[in-house]
């Protein structure tokens, strides 16, 4: 058993391709050539030629971060070297990003990506003055995101003949071509007398995908 174990991590670890890869569920690896983003202080490990600079948010950045309370603390890395980026033991997975199309997410979920991405944070158009919602980061370019959550992920097609409706609460990030709303699932009358706690959820219609966590965030988990 522990010679086969030792054989696994070792094909992990030489297994090398450009760019991002899933090393385990927990962390991801990523082989850098020129530079590539990630949050701060999500590096675990790293070998070869590499810098870390915390990037700057600047002053309009972090006007707009303390008010949407939105936002990336990002470092760029830069070299050649191979680099894992892990946060808080979470479970992490890949979302690609093609040329001409967008994916908005929680900047809360955000674990590395590629340079090709540029990112500016948004309103969720319909969502009005609601928890979580209200303000995500909002991804175009070309290229990969590693995004993390508490749990194994939950991606749900939506089509135009089947809209989804997500908890505020639970949602991770959706194909950014989705319209987005909000639905009332209880009547007021329901809500007076104390309802079952899911009053308000985002209602997503169009031709897309979105990913939801397989649970609702904590208090504690609000803080980037």
């Amino acid at each position: 058993m522990k010679s086969d174990l030792f054989a696994s991590e070792h094909l992990a670890e030489t297994a090398t391709f450009p760019g991002m890869t899933l090393q385990n569920a927990k962390c991801v690896k990523y082989a850098v050539n020129g530079e590539m983003q990630a949050r701060q202080g999500s590096m675990i490990a790293f070998r070869g030629d590499l810098q870390f600079e915390r990037k700057g948010q600047g002053i309009g950045g972090m006007l707009k971060r303390a008010v949407t309370g939105e936002g990336l603390a990002l470092m760029a890395v830069r070299g050649q070297g191979e680099a894992w980026f892990a946060h808080e033991a979470q479970n992490c997975f890949i979302v690609e990003v093609e040329q001409n199309d967008a994916f908005t997410v929680n900047g809360r979920n955000v674990l590395c990506f590629d340079s090709t991405l540029s990112y500016e944070i948004k309103t969720v158009k319909g969502a009005g003055m609601t928890g979580g919602g209200l303000f995500n980061s909002v991804f175009t370019g070309y290229g990969k995101i590693a995004l993390m959550c508490e749990g194994n992920p939950i991606v749900i097609p939506v089509t135009p003949q089947a809209p989804v409706c997500v908890d505020t609460d639970a949602v991770v990030g959706w194909s950014d071509r989705l319209n987005t709303s909000l639905h009332r699932s209880q009547s007021v009358g329901s809500m007076i007398r104390g309802g079952s706690g899911e009053a308000v959820q985002l209602r997503l219609d169009g031709e897309g995908f979105v990913i939801v966590r397989p649970s609702e965030l904590t208090p504690q988990k609000t803080s980037n």
